[in-house]
């Protein structure tokens, strides 16, 4: 595990610095454990406590929101674990190849509500698509971002005590085919797309630093 600590920004007009940022680079790690540490690190958090972005993959697993319902679930067993977690939304996939993107923010210091917040995160990950030649957008009525009608990045956040964990998932290069044994994010038939069949051909890895450098802008 690295950990860099970046600047989200300053202004030289009133010289007062943006909150500080931490940037955890994580690798392939497990979902639960990765969870139970979001919520550690929130529970236990000060006023002093930098904010961090975690960036991770995670082995296959679906996880389950907190309005999540059965009929969501994946319709024939294909022996990947759902778990039923504390952030919103409904159920989704994450796999080798997708890029999580886990934001640890103290959304009062920084003056953010949700809804703010959650545009930041997707034009971050709109911004990263755009220097590829990429039109996106995002949906007020369903978060996350789209490209032709199809869902590249989902979205899904916990708020406690002011502050947020969990965070964005951008499919790079995986396989796709779980999404199809699901609703994903609770809609029936939604499409979903990935980096490579846009015609991304950069390692996730790299598209990860890319979209967490935008992401640091947007909070800047």
């Amino acid at each position: 595990m690295s950990v860099t600590s970046i600047a989200a920004g300053s202004s030289a007009a009133v010289r007062v610095r943006a909150p500080e940022v931490r940037v955890r680079r994580l690798g392939s790690v497990e979902y639960e454990p990765t969870w139970r540490a979001m919520q550690e690190f929130t529970a236990t958090r000060t006023a002093a406590t930098a904010d961090e972005l975690w960036l991770l993959e995670h082995p296959p697993v679906y996880t389950l929101g907190v309005a999540g319902r059965a009929a969501h679930l994946p319709r024939a067993e294909n022996g990947i674990r759902v778990i039923k977690v504390d952030r919103g939304g409904q159920i989704t996939y994450h796999g080798p190849g997708q890029i999580v993107l886990y934001t640890l923010l103290d959304m009062k210091r920084r003056g953010l509500t949700v809804r703010p917040l959650v545009r930041k995160m997707e034009q971050a990950v709109m911004d990263l698509l755009a220097a590829y030649g990429i039109v996106a957008e995002g949906r007020a009525e369903a978060p996350g971002v789209y490209v032709n009608g199809a869902k590249i990045t989902a979205l899904g956040l916990r708020i406690r005590n002011g502050c947020c964990y969990h965070g964005l998932a951008f499919n790079a290069d995986m396989d796709l085919s779980p999404f199809h044994a699901i609703d994903p994010c609770g809609y029936s038939g939604l499409a979903v797309t990935q980096a490579l069949d846009l015609g991304i051909t950069d390692a996730p890895e790299l598209l990860g630093e890319k979209l967490a450098a935008h992401m640091l802008k947007r909070l800047s």
